[in-house]
């Protein structure tokens, strides 16, 4: 499972790569599109490995967690993503404007740092959604103690530091 999981996170990257370079330097729109939409596939494809996985028995682990935990984070921060990388990738490659950065501070920093946030809360919630399906349809409770006796608990932990984050920010003064 963590070689699949290693493979759909180094798919992403590639398909992500493949389809801007096709997009800006080859200017192929049609195959820029395709490529792109394959970045969204790589996490169906985990999804249905893990389903497999546990399908056939075999006990839940933690790199199952981090399957539905990547799934999760993929979803909720993969457009973001996308969008940090086409800003990126269009200024250095074909005279697009500057790329946006989050404001150093203020309340537009602030604003950002609890969208970020959300997008956190969202990635866990997902992911924590997936392993409830994987807990209740693919397997037992007791084969899938990994998932919410472990991996649950530490996406929670994850969220509540994270939270730490804009409090902080929101409590400095305008530069």
């Amino acid at each position: 499972m963590l070689m699949v999981i290693g493979a759909c996170e180094i798919g992403f990257w590639v398909f992500l790569a493949a389809g801007l370079a096709t997009r800006y330097l080859l200017r192929w729109r049609t195959v820029s599109k395709v490529l792109l939409i394959c970045v969204p596939l790589v996490d169906v494809v985990l999804l249905v490995v893990t389903v497999i996985d546990l399908g056939k028995g075999a006990e839940a682990s933690f790199t199952h967690g981090l399957a539905a935990a990547y799934l999760g984070f993929s979803v909720a921060f993969g457009h973001s993503m996308m969008r940090w990388a086409d800003q990126r990738f269009a200024h250095r490659f074909a005279n697009g404007p500057a790329p946006w950065k989050p404001p150093k501070s203020g309340p537009e920093r602030v604003r950002h740092e609890w969208r970020e946030w959300g997008k956190c809360v969202l990635a866990c919630g997902i992911a924590c959604a997936v392993m409830a399906v994987l807990i209740f349809m693919v397997s037992t409770p007791q084969h899938t103690t990994a998932l919410w006796q472990g991996m649950m608990p530490k996406l929670a932990l994850i969220t509540g530091i994270w939270l730490l984050w804009p409090l902080t920010t929101s409590r400095k003064p305008a530069a």
